[in-house]
């Protein structure tokens, strides 16, 4: 074996695909997930582009509004012509409020119809009961991505406050506004983000989600205002009186009054105008479109904002998801794919019991209960059987009718928010998908306890028939298993078989696991990384999960004929190949709960002794760990 491998397996595996490989630029990346979104890309984009011109026939259903509606958005001549005009009538709602009750009549239209508040609301299943929905409240964002960056002496809050602020001047002043008017709002809008940012968490303060459940009565949320009727907002969207909102950061709401209240106002009604007026640049004019990305490509350190079909394929796609990603499962995504996938789903879900089962450090009823919720895991492959009902209503008014971009897109976003308040009265549906079949990724729902796994992922380097069972348990095995983990991690295992937040542990096991977890927090935190440092609390949860998740597909991979561990181990560290661009490492160092991909590779398989010994590595070598400090917990 090299020197290279023994030094850096991630390298090993990547570096001459890293030094030939080029970030798009329009994107803040590349890499193994970043290749497959770019090739769904440009085949979905042509076949957009044929079924718009006529050249490819458009299947029943939904996407025939998708096309039209994509038609609507490559229409730059349109969009130019309109300038801002279509956004006029929202702006001038926002003029017309002269004090903070003016809100109350309008109130619950001011909501479905997408206007800003300085929090929001949402129905989701409840924590403690996930059998039932209730309504949620959450604090307004920050405009940097985390509090954290307002601290001072931040490396980067500075400056990003800067490209902001002159980002939003410009907009504001084709809008119409003189520049002197355009400084005054801005300088208004960033004084309220600044209430707004003592009393919300930061992204390491959020990675406990069981943190966002904190019931309140009806009476106590209808409190935090003296001003605003929250309580008549509430009956009035989901038309009932409930017994309690879960407010997700008391902190923030205990504030509410000291932050948005008559002295504030003016300060408000201008972070108002600012949020809209940024919020549907993306859908207006092409310099309005340029003008309106320069805070986030700066914030990614992306070059350039996206071609212009790029761009219109999605904002169809993303308005369409469920839609497109149905069209994009049962075209793309074959059965004896399907077939092969779910037994491996099987596979992982056997070992994951037998070590539930011949847990050491866990005791006979807390081994019980977890082999219960194991057995309760639901699986989704591929795309749902049904998208949401809210698609039936989606019906494009095209360009020939008078039809607009904006126009649609408002009309789109009011009926999904109608759909989600409407959702209080009606049962959890378990089956419903949060992702598009079409999204390149997976993810375990702690509330209804299932593992999804769109046909987008299903592919090489993460899966293909093509390739070995091994590289394939590598690959989208470990995928599958890091979200079989994540029903066992430091958030999952707060929740019981039903999605319940639920302590099922007893005392001395929650401990140990809390101790275990510490290790892996360890482990990680402070690696220096893209001139920054790993936070290890940011990220434990998913660093148990690739623990858990690459252990568990090891094991399953040595249960295949013609195993072969060297190309599991090197099928690990290829899906997780990235080349980024250094501001966007940086943004994710601050926000993301994931570890930086070249340490996912690098760092969970040191604590395998099978990659000792596949690849003879001894101690004198970097990729070398100790046994004392190898983490295992699954």
């Amino acid at each position: 074996m090299t020197n290279e491998l023994k030094t850096d397996f991630y390298d090993y595996v990547n570096g001459e695909w890293i030094k030939t490989a080029k970030i798009p630029a329009d994107k803040p990346a590349t890499g193994g997930f970043q290749d497959l979104v770019q090739d769904i890309e440009e085949v979905l984009m042509a076949e957009f582009e044929n079924m718009a011109n006529g050249s490819q026939s458009i299947p029943e259903g939904r996407m025939k509004d998708a096309v039209e509606f994509y038609k609507l958005a490559n229409d730059y001549g349109t969009r130019d012509k309109l300038g801002a005009s279509p956004i006029k009538s929202l702006l001038d709602k926002i003029e017309a409020l002269n004090k903070l009750e003016d809100l109350n009549p309008q109130f619950s239209e001011w909501v479905l119809d997408g206007m800003p508040l300085p929090f929001s609301l949402d129905v989701d299943q409840d924590m403690q009961n996930t059998q039932k929905n209730v309504v949620y409240a959450y604090p307004a964002s920050t405009i940097l991505p985390d509090k954290t960056y307002y601290e001072e002496n931040h490396p980067q809050g500075p400056a990003l406050l800067g490209v902001f602020s002159d980002m939003t001047i410009q907009v504001l002043e084709k809008y119409g506004k003189s520049h002197e008017d355009a400084v005054a709002i801005v300088t208004d809008a960033l004084a309220f983000d600044r209430l707004i940012v003592p009393h919300v968490r930061s992204s390491e303060e959020n990675a406990d989600y069981s943190k966002n459940y904190n019931p309140k009565t009806f009476a106590e949320f209808g409190s935090y205002s003296n001003e605003l009727q929250l309580q008549k907002l509430v009956t009035d969207l989901i038309h009932d009186e409930p017994s309690e909102v879960i407010v997700t950061e008391p902190a923030f709401f205990e504030a509410f009054q000291s932050i948005v209240n008559p002295d504030t106002f003016s300060l408000l009604k201008n972070w108002l105008l600012v949020q809209t007026s940024l919020s549907y640049t993306s859908i207006l004019s092409e310099e309005l479109r340029q003008l309106g990305g320069t805070y986030s490509r700066y914030l990614s350190g992306i070059d350039e904002s996206a071609p212009q079909q790029k761009a219109a394929y999605y904002l169809a796609t993303n308005r369409f998801s469920q839609v497109v990603g149905d069209y994009y499962g049962k075209k793309y995504f074959g059965e004896k794919a399907k077939k092969d996938v779910e037994h491996m789903v099987r596979s992982m879900i056997e070992v994951y019991q037998n070590r539930l089962t011949n847990n050491t450090w866990l005791s006979q009823q807390t081994r019980e209960k977890a082999v219960t919720k194991l057995n309760k895991l639901g699986i989704q492959v591929g795309y749902p059987e049904a998208i949401p009902e809210f698609y039936d209503k989606f019906v494009t008014k095209p360009a020939a009718e008078g039809g607009t971009l904006v126009e649609n897109a408002r009309a789109f976003s009011r009926i999904v928010r109608e759909y989600i308040f409407s959702k209080y009265h009606k049962p959890v549906d378990r089956n419903e998908w949060e992702m598009s079949a079409s999204t390149v990724n997976a993810y375990y729902h702690p509330f209804k306890n299932i593992i999804v796994f769109p046909a987008a992922i299903l592919q090489a380097p993460f899966y293909s028939l093509e390739q070995s069972a091994s590289a394939n348990y590598g690959g989208i095995g470990a995928v599958i298993a890091h979200e079989i983990s994540h029903a066992f991690d430091n958030n999952g295992a707060k929740f019981d078989e039903y999605g319940n937040l639920n302590n099922w542990w007893t005392e001395g096991d929650l401990a140990h696991f809390e101790k275990l977890a510490k290790e892996m927090i360890d482990e990680f935190d402070g690696i220096p990384f893209a001139g920054g440092t790993v936070n290890g609390t940011l990220t434990v949860s998913e660093n148990i999960a690739d623990a858990g998740g690459l252990s568990c597909a090891l094991e399953a991979a040595k249960k295949e004929k013609d195993v072969s561990l060297e190309d599991f181990f090197i099928n690990w560290a290829k899906i997780w190949r990235t080349k980024a661009r250094e501001q966007y490492q940086q943004l994710l160092l601050s926000v993301d709960v994931h570890a930086p991909a070249k340490l996912r590779a690098n760092v969970q398989v040191k604590n395998l002794d099978d990659f000792y010994t596949t690849f003879g590595i001894s101690e004198n070598d970097e990729m070398y760990l100790d046994p004392e400090k190898r983490v295992h917990i699954w």
